[in-house]
């Protein structure tokens, strides 16, 4: 699952600077996403360090009585432009100096690498379900890693262009282990997730 909205009066790319919690219908999102996973089948929760996942997290703590373990692998990946608001390339006319990051769009040079990013959220995955044989786990994690194991996963190239990711806030990407690995199963998002306001992601 991918995190609520985030509060970013500032409209700031938050990567993972302190002090970035949800918005209050950030936390009704993440509590709508409830209705979208069995509950009955959640037999373990991992969650992300940062504090917009670890808000999220707190409706499925609640839901089902289980304490999320906090893996730093499912965080947010690092990024050159933390706490830039980017205004849709705007910010690279006034301050050329960013130009320094943007020479290779398919590693990507501004940030961590797509196949490290893939490598540790594939592993923590494959560790969380080794950890709960029989049931369910929610993992509540980020937008780039959320997307970055699905590419992986189903074989496509990692390097995208960002506005094309399916992975709108407080959204539901499933996966079930097979014998020769992770096969998505199906992505659901809750009813309101289109109303809210999706800035600042890496």
């Amino acid at each position: 699952m991918r995190h609520g909205e985030v509060n970013n009066p500032g409209g700031v790319l938050y990567e993972r600077l302190p002090n970035f919690g949800l918005t209050e219908r950030g936390a009704a999102l993440a509590r709508s996403a409830l209705d979208l996973v069995d509950l009955d089948s959640v037999s373990a929760l991992v969650v992300s360090p940062l504090q917009r996942a670890r808000e999220s997290m707190h409706p499925w703590e609640a839901a089902t009585g289980l304490i999320a373990t906090v893996d730093e692998r499912v965080i947010e990946p690092w990024n050159e432009f933390r706490g830039i608001r980017l205004d849709g390339g705007r910010a690279f006319l006034t301050n050329p100096r960013l130009l320094r990051f943007v020479t290779n769009p398919f590693r990507p040079s501004w940030g961590e690498p797509y196949n490290d990013i893939a490598a540790r959220m594939i592993a923590a995955m494959g560790d969380a379900a080794d950890a709960a044989p029989g049931g369910d786990v929610v993992i509540v994690s980020h937008q780039l890693p959320i997307w970055t194991a699905h590419l992986a996963i189903e074989g496509k190239r990692l390097w995208h262009n960002p506005k094309i990711r399916r992975c709108s806030l407080s959204s539901v990407t499933s996966f079930r282990v097979t014998p020769t690995g992770f096969v998505e199963e199906e992505y659901r998002e809750p009813a309101d997730a289109g109303r809210a306001m999706d800035s600042g992601a890496v």
